[in-house]
């Protein structure tokens, strides 16, 4: 069918652009084994709002009363595990917060919840948190520098790196009211 629609040629010249640039990640939509123990992490301790539920196989939730920035659902894996290390699957989804104050109350609820970390990075562009869900799905909770402040290479090109992330410092940031 596409070689009716675009022409070898064309087709390659249109795939060698990029997406649009204000395309954007709608939402993470997860298998889990308990629904209530993800609510209790994601609502609970994340801080998400449950936006609508479905039974006790499906629920969705989000910040800022968007329609859902997650769903969860056990359609699949109700009192499953984990897929075992060596396989593939979802590395981590990554949760932006829109200042460096909110990522530091994002650690605060981590700590005050007693949510281990699995590490902390400055990437020169953001600062990130990585942490597991109940069902050791990946996490990330980050924010992002302004553009102006991301690092660059003598050429102009982005230079991301990856540095331990001082907590303490971040814990330094005023509480969210």
């Amino acid at each position: 069918m596409a070689d009716t629609i675009l022409a070898p040629e064309d087709a390659k010249a249109f795939l060698a652009r990029p997406i649009d640039p204000g395309t954007r990640i709608g939402h993470v939509h997860l298998k889990v084994a308990d629904i209530e123990r993800s609510l209790a992490f994601y609502c609970g301790v994340l801080g998400f709002e449950l936006t609508a539920r479905y039974g006790t196989q499906a629920a969705f939730f989000s910040a800022g009363g968007y329609h859902h920035h997650f769903g969860i659902n056990t359609w699949e894996s109700k009192g499953g595990h984990p897929p075992p290390p060596g396989t593939t699957g979802l590395y981590h989804s990554a949760i932006l917060y829109p200042t460096r104050r909110a990522l530091a109350d994002a650690l605060r609820r981590l700590i005050a919840a007693k949510v281990p970390l699995d590490g902390a990075s400055d990437h020169g562009v953001s600062e990130a948190l990585y942490l597991r869900d109940p069902d050791e799905n990946g996490v990330e909770l980050y924010w992002d520098r302004p553009r102006d402040q991301w690092p660059k290479k003598p050429d102009g090109s982005l230079e991301m790196f990856t540095k331990w992330l001082d907590l303490e410092d971040l814990l330094k940031e005023p509480a969210v009211a």
